[in-house]
C-alpha cells in the first residue's frame, strides 16, 4: 500500500501556468465566461474542468493572442457549435426550445398530476361498506356489541 502511495506523488505534476500574461488570462476567462460547457451543459467553460472546456479555453486563448474581438471569438463558436454554446443564447425560432422548454415540460408535468388525481378521485372505492361503517360508528358511540352494562 506504501509503495502504491508513493507512486501516485512521484506520477504528479505541477500545474502549467495558464498564460504568462494576467491580462491575457482575465480577457479568456470573460469570453469563456459567456459559453456553455457543452459537457456539463449547466457551467460555464470558465468555471468548467471537463476536457472539452480545457480545449475550448486554449481556443479562446489562442484566438485573442491572434488579435480577435471578444465579438468575434462568440461568433467563431455559435458558427461551430449553434446558439447552445452561448450561456445565455438570445431569442429566436431556433432557440425557442432552449427558452421554452422547462415551462413546456412543467405544464406536462402539472397536466399528468391533474388528470392523475381526478382520475383516483372518480374511481376511488369507499373504505369501508356500509355494515362495517354502522358498527365503526356504534364502536366510536361506546356501544360495542356484547358489552355487557354499556354506559
Amino acid at each position: 500500500m506504501l509503495l502504491l502511495a508513493l507512486g501516485s506523488h512521484a506520477a504528479a505534476k505541477e500545474a502549467a501556468p495558464a498564460s504568462a500574461d494576467p491580462a491575457l488570462e482575465v480577457r479568456v476567462m470573460a469570453v469563456a465566461e459567456e459559453l456553455r460547457c457543452l459537457v456539463c451543459q449547466n457551467e460555464t467553460i470558465a468555471a468548467s474542468n471537463a476536457d472539452l472546456a480545457v480545449d475550448l479555453r486554449k481556443q479562446i486563448r489562442s484566438q485573442l493572442a491572434d488579435g480577435r474581438s471578444q465579438q468575434q471569438i462568440l461568433d467563431y463558436m455559435v458558427a461551430r457549435y449553434g446558439d447552445f454554446v452561448l450561456y445565455n443564447p438570445p431569442l429566436k425560432a431556433s432557440t425557442l426550445v432552449l427558452w421554452g422548454g422547462p415551462f413546456v415540460l412543467l405544464l406536462v408535468g402539472l397536466g399528468v398530476m391533474g388528470a392523475s388525481i381526478l382520475r383516483r378521485r372518480t374511481t376511488a372505492q369507499p373504505l369501508l361498506g356500509e355494515a362495517e361503517r354502522a358498527r365503526a360508528q356504534s364502536l366510536l358511540d361506546g356501544q360495542a356489541p356484547g358489552r355487557v352494562g354499556a354506559p
